[in-house]
């Protein structure tokens, strides 16, 4: 292997990389070779000292917002994840084939990259279970990592009978989605080489290229069909948007709000990049801006959002919500329409047949963003959401 020497059985020594890297900056090692290393790390054969002068590497020259570092970084994690079944997951999801205007019924998720440092509460998984009376919902998350509750947690605390999230792995997920429309995917479980490395970046303390690649990484990612992406940094739209069309995504958006966070901001505007098919012109790439007035919502400032101060909390806010206990301008309700509003019109889910009720009124992007707080509304005030919830929760608790 180029520029690697044997330091011991089942360890090889990536000196000569980091060296080169030191001595002449991140122009001097390929995002191909980087996308070695980093696989040969996944595959636990680098010793844990070399993996942390990598990672700082990588991060003090850039590299790990290149794009083509990104996405050859991000195809090995999905390739080492845990092998799922994707043809038999494919032939279930065709067999309930639901598809609604530009939908066509794949699987479909929201998630962001954290680390924005604004402790909101848990929106994009509540708006993936708001959205999954409408689509099929694969959400990718994980236990807290900075924040005080993580989507993981906010789920196992939900009262009286939560979700068994542990139990869904690559044996059971199609079994999950023939009697629901929704499933978590606990990253932890469809990421087994990770466990080795978790515990070097809780060591070296700074967010390294792990924490872009969540997002990016996963496990079904050939049977996504939409997603939406919530970035930390302005800077990382573009980046996540070229990653996107490398991967040939169907229908993604990509957001950052104004405030530098990764979910669609109720208090602004919140930037875009939307990546979508264009038919023989191939994937299509645009930047826009929303703003919660584009989906006939109001501002709400982002200290009204805040959520619970742990998983409990936010649970039962869930639970609340849910219920359609919120009142209509409730902030964290707002909140979670605008993002489940977005996602909706991602998945093509707005587009036709057009009837009475249907706002067929554009905004920025060409999206139908107040028929997406419409078809949002409806899936909260109808119970669809809640049912759709507990369809999981029974399936998951079912699980051998």
């Amino acid at each position: 292997m180029p520029g690697l020497s044997i330091l011991r059985q089942g360890v090889l020594s990536i000196t000569p990389i980091l060296e080169r890297m030191i001595a002449l900056g991140a122009t001097s090692v390929s995002a191909e070779e980087i996308g070695i290393v980093f696989n040969m790390i996944l595959q636990n054969q680098v010793s844990d000292a070399q993996v942390v002068s990598f990672l700082t590497l990588l991060r003090s020259t850039n590299k790990d917002r290149d794009p083509d570092v990104v996405a050859r970084c991000a195809e090995h994690m999905i390739d080492a994840s845990s092998g799922v079944n994707i043809e038999a997951l494919c032939n279930a999801l065709e067999w309930q084939e639901q598809p609604i205007g530009n939908y066509q019924g794949g699987l479909c998720d929201i998630v962001g990259t954290g680390g924005d440092g604004h402790s909101t509460f848990n929106v994009s998984t509540t708006a993936s279970i708001v959205a999954s009376p409408i689509l099929r919902m694969a959400k990718h998350g994980s236990r807290a990592q900075t924040s005080k509750s993580g989507s993981a947690d906010m789920l196992n605390a939900i009262n009286p009978t939560a979700p068994r999230i542990d139990a869904i792995n690559k044996d059971n997920i199609t079994k999950v989605y023939e009697a629901s429309n929704y499933a978590f995917l606990l990253s932890s479980n469809f990421h087994p080489k990770m466990v080795h490395i978790n515990p070097l970046r809780k060591k070296l303390g700074i967010r390294t290229i792990f924490n872009i690649l969540g997002p990016l990484s996963h496990p079904l990612t050939s049977a996504i069909e939409a997603r939406v992406i919530g970035v930390a940094q302005k800077s990382l739209g573009p980046v996540f948007a070229e990653v996107l069309t490398q991967f040939k995504a169907k229908k993604a958006l990509v957001v950052c709000g104004e405030e530098e966070m990764d979910e669609i901001s109720c208090a602004g505007p919140t930037n875009c990049w939307g990546v979508t098919e264009g038919g023989d012109e191939g994937l299509q790439s645009e930047i826009f801006q929303l703003h919660p007035s584009d989906f006939g919502l109001t501002t709400h400032p982002l200290s009204e959002v805040c959520g619970g101060e742990g998983p409990e909390e936010n649970a039962a806010i869930l639970m609340r919500l849910l219920r359609n206990e919120l009142p209509r301008g409730d902030p964290i309700l707002d909140f979670v329409l605008l993002n489940t509003a977005a996602l909706l019109v991602t998945s093509g889910a707005c587009e036709g047949p057009d009837d009475d009720h249907v706002i067929t009124e554009r905004g920025p992007g060409g999206g139908r963003w107040k028929e997406g707080v419409r078809r949002a509304r409806w899936a909260i005030e109808s119970g669809e959401a809640l049912r759709s919830l507990e369809r999981f929760i029974e399936v998951s608790n079912h699980l051998l």
